[in-house]
């Protein structure tokens, strides 16, 4: 059986880094399907490809951020199962999740290419742009059941504490994806890249699935276990639908941002589209270690040690802020000059664009890890609607931020919009999550005494 990590004993602080290590690599990889789409599009197609593409980008977010987080919710049964050494429930989890995953990729696929044009005019889309735009979603969302197939694959490994594996074909996938978007770029336009990325996302995805079937015994169905149950997936869609409908719920204020964005001129898109890419990726550490509070919360939850979550905290908390200043050591100086990676040639209103949109929001990236750390923590412990209510805080800040501040104050005001979202969220999730453990501790020590009374 591969290697997995018990998050029940030891050190958090050691566990945790082990965890978030490979799956930040693997992280950053991932990203590389977008960015390096947006990157050889800038760089062959010039600036309206790269605006067309950067229209796209909220849409993107909150359609495929539906099926990540739906996907990181049914890992969170699988974790807690195997923290309570319930393998054979664990299992059927697994196997519900995929018949689940089903039905979901065909419901979502078929959903969003209906209505892909209305939405492409419901956003604003500028006219010189809008060509482009609908042929790199309209691929993309096709796409959809790849992106389900890898990332319930990486969700279920990474639920046992292997995050290594997952990296290993994100790395092969991501080579791929590059080789792909330079042969496909000139021949077939904007499309080329967008295939690229669904051909790339496909061979991550079957490659996890043969690798996991073949290597990983614990996860082997057994007769009975692979039974359609919808109490499973019941079970099932309460963690998933809440974390997916947070990341969509979270982009709805983003959808409306970028509508005000688009009204701008498509050469406020491209500046932003820059800006956006960049902090992305400079932001997978967050993404990380919030996978990695979800494995450590649903792990401890279901062994019973509510005791350990304030420790577990304080380590992902201390990571987050010490690369928050590492990337502020980076982006600060150099923001501007690396946006000039999308453009085919030196353009300097860009270029100042994106560096300020990159100033303000690393210097709110703390207030970010909070976000992501604190809120996969409450989703792992099982408390996954709370975390939606705080993707409405996210909504609401953005909403407001695009319907009111852009109008009168223009881009600037567009670039507060991420840090306006972060601080509404970090003061709903801390006094959420502190009312949790402490509600965790009260259950543990009654069903303690009720023990001891036997």
């Amino acid at each position: 059986m591969a290697k997995t990590i018990d998050m029940t004993t030891g050190s958090p602080a050691k566990h945790i880094l082990r965890f978030v290590i490979p799956l930040l690599l693997g992280n950053l990889f991932q990203q590389f399907y977008n960015m390096v789409d947006t990157v050889i599009i800038g760089q062959f197609l010039g600036k309206t490809a790269l605006a067309s593409v950067g229209s796209t980008g909220s849409l993107i977010f909150m359609i495929i951020g539906l099926c990540l987080g739906i996907c990181a919710g049914f890992g969170i049964p699988v974790a807690q199962r195997f923290g309570a050494k319930d393998y054979s429930e664990m299992r059927r989890y697994v196997a519900n999740a995929a018949w689940a995953s089903i039905g979901l990729a065909v419901l979502i696929t078929t959903t969003v290419l209906i209505l892909c044009d209305d939405i492409l005019q419901a956003m604003n889309t500028p006219g010189d742009i809008y060509d482009g735009a609908y042929t790199y979603l309209s691929i993309l969302f096709m796409g959809i059941p790849m992106t389900l197939l890898y990332n319930l694959c990486a969700s279920v490994v990474r639920a046992m504490g292997d995050s290594k594996t997952p990296l290993y074909f994100l790395i092969i996938s991501s080579l791929l994806n590059i080789i792909l978007d330079l042969a496909f770029v000139k021949p077939f336009n904007i499309a080329g890249p967008a295939w690229a990325t669904v051909i790339s996302q496909g061979t991550s995805g079957i490659l996890c699935l043969f690798y996991m079937k073949k290597r990983f015994s614990i996860l082997r169905i057994q007769p009975g276990e692979g039974k359609l149950s919808f109490r499973h997936i019941g079970r099932l869609l309460m963690q998933g639908l809440p974390m997916g409908l947070q990341y969509s719920i979270t982009a709805i204020g983003s959808v409306i941002l970028q509508t005000a964005v688009n009204g701008l001129g498509s050469i406020y898109i491209a500046a932003m589209t820059a800006g956006q890419k960049l902090s992305i990726f400079f932001c997978c550490p967050f993404d990380a270690l919030g996978n990695a509070a979800a494995t450590y919360g649903g792990q401890n939850i279901g062994a019973g040690r509510p005791d350990r979550i304030n420790k577990g905290m304080f380590a992902l908390v201390a990571y987050g802020f010490i690369y928050s200043a590492v990337a502020a050591a980076v982006l600060f100086p150099f923001g501007g000059a690396l946006s000039r990676l999308f453009m085919d040639e030196p353009d300097i209103f860009i270029e100042e664009n994106a560096h300020l949109f990159l100033m303000i929001n690393v210097s709110f990236y703390p207030l970010l890890a909070l976000v992501n750390i604190v809120r996969f923590m409450i989703q792992g412990m099982g408390y996954s609607v709370l975390a939606i209510l705080a993707g409405i805080f996210e909504m609401v800040a953005r909403g407001i931020v695009g319907f009111v501040f852009v109008d009168l104050y223009g881009y600037p005001a567009a670039c507060f919009a991420n840090p306006s979202a972060w601080v509404a969220a970090d003061v709903f999730l801390i006094t959420a999550f502190l009312l949790i453990v402490r509600r965790e501790k009260r259950k543990i020590a009654v069903s303690h005494a009720s023990i001891s009374d036997r």
